[in-house]
């Protein structure tokens, strides 16, 4: 167990606007917030990124780029050209969604390749290769759980561990299903310690966010955010406390 303060908490969590039909003013009170409350990124599709850059431009609130959302269904090299897209235009965190008709085919190998080809463009970053000195980029590798059996959960969690991307997320939230306790807890237990979990999917209330922490997910993808930290808030007060354990 480890002691949050309230800064703490607010910064586990990736504040998420990936709706279709998001306009540039949904933008702006998107990175607005997050700002204002000190979250740890921004999640929004990858056409958002360069105005959220310029947005939170200035704060220590990351921008989230999703790539081949939220089906997967892209090629490696339209999924590199993306990803090196998003980070030109300001990305620093990555969220790519795994090839699910090659998990369900066992080609195992080319699923490898892509979390491969992805991470390492995330860690050259910007200004990375023999331009000078790199700015990684965080790379979340979305698994989609509620597609996959249990030994193709460990079977990607196998390969995660090889590849060492810096999170593994359990979903879109555009799937059947989201985020379930087991999933973080079985994904938590099947990494190394050094690559992350990310539980994102009907995340919705303080009870939802303080459970999935505490089953070891260090951050909380959720478009629920504000009300989720205010329900934070309010307890803090009531109880007269500054952290919670968990």
């Amino acid at each position: 167990m480890r002691s949050y303060t309230l800064d703490d908490l607010a910064r586990l969590i990736d504040h998420t606007n990936l709706h279709a039909d998001a306009s540039a003013d949904d933008m702006r009170l998107l990175c607005n917030e997050a700002r204002a409350q000190g979250f740890a990124m921004v999640a929004v599709n990858q056409v958002q990124a360069h105005l959220c850059h310029e947005l939170l431009e200035g704060s220590n609130v990351h921008v989230g780029a999703a790539i081949s959302f939220p089906l997967g269904q892209t090629s490696i090299f339209s999924k590199v050209q993306d990803t090196r897209d998003a980070i030109e235009c300001g990305a620093d965190e990555i969220d790519y969604v795994v090839n699910l008709t090659e998990v369900k085919n066992q080609n195992w190998d080319y699923v490898r390749e892509e979390m491969e080809c992805i991470v390492a463009l995330c860690r050259e970053g910007r200004g990375g290769g023999t331009t000078g000195a790199s700015d990684p980029v965080i790379s979340k590798v979305i698994f989609e759980n509620c597609y996959l059996t249990e030994d193709e959960k460990l079977a990607l969690c196998k390969i995660a561990s090889e590849v060492r991307p810096d999170f593994i997320k359990t979903s879109t939230g555009f799937g059947t299903g989201g985020a379930t306790l087991d999933d973080v807890r079985l994904m938590r237990a099947n990494v190394p310690a050094e690559v992350k979990v990310k539980a994102a999917g009907g995340i919705r209330t303080a009870d939802d966010f303080l459970a999935y922490v505490r089953a070891g997910a260090e951050r909380i993808g959720t478009s629920a955010s504000i009300a989720i930290i205010e329900e934070l808030q309010r307890r803090f007060r009531a109880d007269g406390i500054e952290t919670i354990e968990l």
